[in-house]
């Protein structure tokens, strides 16, 4: 990857349409995984301020180490909550449910750690 700048953006990008998505679809969505409409709703939002976050910090020219370093362990930490929602939901949750909570805590813990990694090339 030579121009990590693009790294925010994906982060972005798919904290935003995972935001819309879940906020849109969440009556569907409820039925379909099994889980309480009020927990995709706190998730679809809590996707729209990950997203937010970093947008906020793709479009500055320069960027700081705390507030990457902050969207790192965001990241990182948002994982580990979606492994908590499949700990807590996992039997009850439908196969669509739980591959959607494991996809989440895989993608988002997964660019949270390499953000990490990479912080400092990504001022």
């Amino acid at each position: 990857m030579t121009d990590l700048r693009n790294l925010l953006w994906i982060d972005c990008a798919a904290g935003a349409a995972v935001g819309v998505a879940v906020l849109g679809l969440s009556g569907w969505l409820a039925d379909l995984y099994a889980l309480p409409r009020g927990l995709l709703l706190a998730t679809g939002a809590a996707n729209l301020l990950y997203a937010a976050f970093s947008f906020s910090l793709a479009v500055r020219r320069r960027r700081t180490l705390p507030w990457v370093s902050a969207l790192a362990a965001a990241n990182v930490a948002w994982g580990a909550v979606c492994v908590g929602l499949l700990a807590a939901f996992g039997g009850s949750a439908s196969a669509f449910g739980v591959a959607h909570l494991a996809a989440e805590a895989v993608f988002v813990g997964g660019l949270g750690a390499v953000e990490w990694r990479v912080r400092e090339r990504l001022l």
